[in-house]
This record gives C-alpha cells, sequence and structure tokens, in this order.
C-alpha cells in the first residue's frame, strides 16, 4: 500500500488524524489537524517594553508640518515607514523628506513602505523640497528616497535637482541625504551625487550579511559597503553615515564584524536602533534589545574610531539629525587639532 492510499477499514477523517500525527511526531512542530473552519493561527509577537513605548503625536506643531508636507504634495518616511518618533520631531518641525514617490520596487521584509510599479517622477518636487526647507525655517534637512530600479539611474538625477534647489533657495541650510544602493548602477550615481556635494552621505546596511536573504532580500551587503567607500573616495570631506536595526536576529559578534567593515570604508557615523514589526506580514522581532545593550555597543562602536555614534532603541538614521551633525563637525574639527598639534 501507498503512503497515500486509504485503507478501507479506516475513515478519511480518522486517516487523515493519524497522517497529520505522523508528520508532526518527525519534527514539524506546527503542523496539526485542521478543517476548513479551523482559524490559522497568528504568530506570536512580542510585547513591546516601557522603554519602546511612545506618546501618539498631538500637538499643533504635529499638526502644522503635516498640513505643510500635504499643501507641497510631499511624501515624508516618518509616515510612510511608521517611525516612532514622528510626534517628537514633527511638532520640532523636522521631518525627513522621501522624494522619487511613496511606492518602492523592492520588498524588504522589516520595511512598511508600499511596493508596486512607482508613478512618473515629479519635476515639480525639487522645488517643493526647498520650499518646504525655507518654510520650515530649517538649519539641517535630511532627504531620502524609494527604491527605483525602473529609472535607467535609479532616481540619481533627481537627488542632485534637490542638492541644487535646496542650495539656491537656502544657501545656509545643511543637507544630509540618504540614498537606496542604487542596484548595478551605483558607481555613476554616486559620483553625479557627490558633484552636487551633500554634507552628509548616509546610506544604511540595516543588518548583518546573515540576514539579508531574508530581511534585505534585494541588496547585496558588500555592494552598500563598497558605495559609502566610492564616496569617500570621491570626496573625503563628505560625512558618511550608515546604521543598522538590531532584535532581529543577529549575534552580538556580528554586529561588531559590521562596525570593522564600516570603519574599513571610513564611515563617519553610526546610528543604531531596535527594529519593529510594521505589520504581522513584515519580519518579527526577535528581541527587544535593552537600552543597557545598546550603552554596551555604543561604547564599542567609539572605541573602533567613529566620530559619532548614536544608539538606542528608538534611534533613527534621521533622528536628531541636525544636532548629531554639528557634533560630527566639531568632533572632526576637534580630531584634525589634534592631528595638526602632533604634527608641529
Amino acid at each position: 500500500m501507498s503512503a497515500m492510499e486509504v485503507p478501507a477499514d479506516v475513515g478519511a477523517k480518522s486517516f487523515l488524524t493519524k497522517l497529520m500525527t505522523v508528520v508532526h511526531n518527525r519534527g514539524n512542530r506546527y503542523l496539526a489537524p485542521m478543517n476548513e473552519m479551523t482559524p490559522l493561527a497568528r504568530p506570536e509577537r512580542l510585547r513591546k517594553p516601557d522603554w519602546i513605548r511612545v506618546k501618539a503625536p498631538t500637538s499643533a506643531g504635529f499638526a502644522a508640518t503635516r498640513e505643510l508636507m500635504r499643501s507641497k504634495s510631499l511624501t515624508t518616511v516618518c509616515e510612510e515607514a511608521a517611525c516612532p518618533n514622528i510626534g517628537e520631531c514633527w511638532s520640532k518641525k523636522h521631518a525627513t523628506v522621501m522624494i522619487l514617490g511613496d511606492t518602492c520596487t523592492r520588498a524588504c521584509a522589516f520595511c512598511n513602505v508600499k511596493t508596486g510599479m512607482p508613478r512618473a517622477v515629479d519635476p515639480m518636487e525639487p522645488n517643493n523640497v526647498a520650499d518646504a526647507a525655507a518654510q520650515m525655517g530649517l538649519e539641517h534637512i535630511v532627504v531620502t528616497s524609494v527604491d527605483r530600479d525602473d529609472l535607467p539611474d535609479g532616481g540619481a538625477k533627481q537627488f542632485v535637482k534637490v542638492i541644487e534647489a535646496i542650495r539656491r533657495s537656502n544657501p545656509r541650510t545643511t543637507i544630509e541625504i540618504l540614498t537606496p544602493d542604487f542596484r548595478n548602477k551605483h558607481e555613476a550615481a554616486v559620483e553625479a551625487i557627490v558633484a552636487a556635494r551633500p554634507d552628509v552621505y548616509n546610506h544604511n546596511l540595516e543588518t548583518v550579511p546573515r540576514l539579508y536573504p531574508t530581511i534585505r532580500p534585494g541588496a547585496r551587503y558588500y555592494a552598500s559597503i563598497r558605495l559609502l567607500e566610492s564616496v569617500k573616495k570621491l570626496d573625503p570631506s563628505i560625512f558618511t553615515k550608515s546604521g543598522v536595526m538590531l532584535g532581529l536576529g543577529e549575534q552580538r559578534l556580528e554586529v561588531h564584524q559590521v562596525m570593522d567593515d564600516m570603519r574599513s570604508a571610513d564611515i563617519d557615523f553610526l546610528t543604531m536602533g531596535q527594529y519593529l514589526q510594521p505589520t504581522p506580514r513584515h519580519a518579527k522581532v526577535e528581541e527587544f534589545v535593552t537600552p543597557k545593550a545598546f550603552d554596551s555597543y555604543a561604547a564599542i562602536a567609539r572605541a573602533k574610531g567613529f566620530l559619532l555614534v548614536a544608539s538606542s532603541p528608538l534611534t533613527r538614521s534621521s533622528y536628531h539629525a541636525g544636532d548629531d551633525f554639528a557634533k560630527m563637525r566639531a568632533n572632526r574639527e576637534a580630531k584634525l587639532g589634534k592631528a595638526q598639534d602632533v604634527r608641529a
């Protein structure tokens, strides 16, 4: 008798129950007898600890920032990525503008930005971003984007246009960009953006190399390292920055290795924050890393030579970006001053 033949003296329901028991005993702990009315079990989600909880945004400053973004037809990563710090940042008129639309061509397991076929690039977007920066009186602006694998240059030209528009209307505003990896086209893309001279070039590694196939499947870890390295080779005066999420199942020594890889690429600024699962269909949180553990990572990172380290559960790439830029610039000047004293 073959494995799937039902014996004549055994009812179909009884046979199915026995078959499921055999499969269960062979090591599949998640398969159990089911019928059409059995609801699918939801995967367990870890309860957020107290240090992760934030208040819902209700301030007038928050409402004013949201209205300004709507009036300029601008998208923010603060909203699209469900950032936990949106209430604090928008109340202070800080926002990270997301250019090239609100639809991404990738489907990373950690990201809440929608995936699909993006719309055409908005030619008015650079001027709208510059106008918003002027109206908000920004001293420092962060500009990021969705991945646009559909565009020949990955969207690099739009980054250049935005930088140039901000420089024209707000010459004193410092500019930080957070770019995608420009898969298979990063050399020309980075060269064009660096020539426009942003003050900070950020590209996040997001996680450790081992987790890329499941967490960031459309990207390549070492390609991202090379992108950041190329920025420094083209213009050493531009600050480089990268970040990782913790709580996805990474091991401590793997995080240390990422720090070493970043320093080999001469990255100036490291950010580390807790991964938070946006919806049940995204990668689950494997661990809520304690504030004490974040402090420990920060101490190790500083010892490895980063100019600046931001490491806490609620740290995000652009969280307190303006203040951090001022600190990073001061740290570089102090470091250069010490080097000159030694040579003298």
